[in-house]
């Protein structure tokens, strides 16, 4: 049993082990950045269908329509930012 190896290659060529390993350690923090990504534009989309459920639309359906458009370019704009700036303060 060699010094570079501690368990005497029950693993294999540690170099190996060591380069699987880190593979999997960026693996995994890919699938953390898409998971952060997912939940990030859910929490944006979230908010906008709060802030559109706030809406007191009156009139035909093609103004209410427009109303729904106009609100949905102002708020989900808003939403991005403020998840993009929380993400930030996060250090993310």
């Amino acid at each position: 049993m060699s010094s570079e190896d501690p368990f005497g290659g029950l693993f294999g060529d540690p170099d190996e082990l060591r380069r699987r390993m880190a593979e999997f350690a960026e693996q995994m923090q890919g699938a953390q950045r898409v998971a952060w990504a997912d939940n990030a534009i859910k929490l944006a989309v979230d908010m906008t269908v709060a802030g559109l459920e706030r809406l007191n639309l009156q009139g035909s359906v093609e103004q209410q329509a427009q109303d729904l458009r106009r609100a949905m370019g102002t708020l989900f704009p808003e939403a991005v930012t403020l998840v993009r700036e929380a993400r930030e303060g996060f250090g993310t």
